[in-house]
C-alpha cells in the first residue's frame, strides 16, 4: 500500500504535470471508485482547473477551481500513470482524467477511491487522523504525550493512522530499524531516550524515502526515473534472509497482528 513517501512523490511529480491545467474529459469505468453518480462527477469535474495538489497522510487532494476537491486514496494495489494513449500501460483503468493529449490514469482502484467533495468538507474528512510526522510540531515531547499511558506493540502504534498518519507496513519496519528498536517492543517500556530517538528516526526515514521516490513498483510516466528508487534502499523491509547492513546477521521475518514484519534481532532491542 502506498504510504506517505509514495504519495508525497506523486504530489511533487503531478504538480509539475497538472497544476494550472484544465480537465478536458472524464471517464469512469467503475462507479464504485467514485462517491457520487457518474453524471454528477463528470459534470463537476470536466472543465475545472487543477489549482494545486496537496497531501494529507496517505491521501492526495486535487484542489479544483470550482471549490471542489478530488480526494484520492489508493489503498492496496492502487497506482497512477500520466501519459498518452500510445504509451499507457496495458491495464484496466477505473477513472481517467484527460488534459488535452495527456491523461492521468487511475489503476487498481478496487479498494481505493477518488471522491469528489466540497472544499469546505476536507478538514472534516481528516478529523480522525493523527498528526503529520513531517510537521514541525511533531517533536519528541509530542510523541511522548501521544503514547503516555498507552499499551501495545510499537509497530502497531506506528501504523495506527489515528496516532500518527501516513506510516504503513514498510516504513514502520524501517523506522524501527533506524531507531534500534524491535517492532514488537511494548510502547510502555520505551525510555525517554528511546522515545527521543524514535521521534528523530520517524522523519529521517520518511524524508530519505521521499528523496529516493518511495518504493512504488511502477513509474508514474514514461521518463520517470524517481518513483520506486527507495526499493533498493530498504534496510530490512522485504529482505528476509539477507545480511543486515549494520552487523551482517540475517534479517528475520515474523507476523505481528497479521502484518509481515522484518527486523534484525542483533541491531534492534
Amino acid at each position: 500500500m502506498p504510504e506517505l513517501p509514495e504519495m508525497e512523490t506523486y504530489r511533487t511529480l503531478l504538480t509539475e504535470k497538472m497544476a494550472g491545467k484544465t480537465i478536458t474529459k472524464v471517464e469512469i469505468n467503475r462507479e464504485k471508485s467514485v462517491n457520487t453518480t457518474v453524471d454528477f462527477f463528470i459534470h463537476h469535474v470536466t472543465g475545472s482547473r487543477v489549482d494545486f495538489i496537496s497531501r494529507r497522510a496517505k491521501h492526495l487532494l486535487f484542489h479544483l477551481d470550482n471549490n471542489y476537491v478530488l480526494l484520492l486514496h489508493l489503498m492496496l494495489g492502487g497506482w497512477m500513470y500520466w501519459g498518452t494513449p500510445a504509451d499507457r500501460p496495458s491495464r484496466n483503468f477505473q477513472v481517467i482524467l484527460s488534459f488535452g493529449e495527456y491523461q492521468l490514469y487511475f489503476i487498481g482502484l478496487r479498494l481505493g477511491y477518488l471522491h469528489l467533495i466540497p472544499s469546505a468538507e476536507v478538514e472534516e474528512r481528516f478529523a480522525a487522523l493523527g498528526p503529520e510526522p513531517l510537521s514541525p510540531t511533531f517533536t519528541a515531547q509530542a510523541l511522548m504525550e501521544r503514547f503516555k499511558g498507552k499499551r501495545g506493540k510499537l509497530k502497531m502504534k506506528l501504523v495506527d493512522q489515528s496516532w500518527i498518519s501516513g506510516i504503513g507496513n514498510c516504513y514502520s519496519d524501517e523506522i524501527c530499524f533506524h531507531a534500534g528498536l524491535l517492532p514488537d517492543k511494548a510502547i510502555q517500556s520505551l525510555t525517554n531516550t528511546q522515545m527521543e530517538q524514535l521521534s528523530r528516526s520517524i522523519p529521517t526515514v520518511l524524508q530519505e524515502a521521499i528523496r529516493w521516490g518511495g518504493y512504488m513498483e511502477y513509474p508514474l510516466f514514461k521518463e520517470d526515473r524517481l518513483t520506486g528508487g527507495y526499493n533498493d534502499q530498504c534496510k530490512v523491509y522485504d529482505r528476509e534472509g539477507e545480511p543486515c547492513f549494520r552487523c551482517s546477521q540475517f534479517i528475520q521475518k515474523e507476523e505481528i497482528s497479521s502484518r509481515k514484519t522484518f527486523f534484525c534481532t542483533h541491531c534492534q532491542e
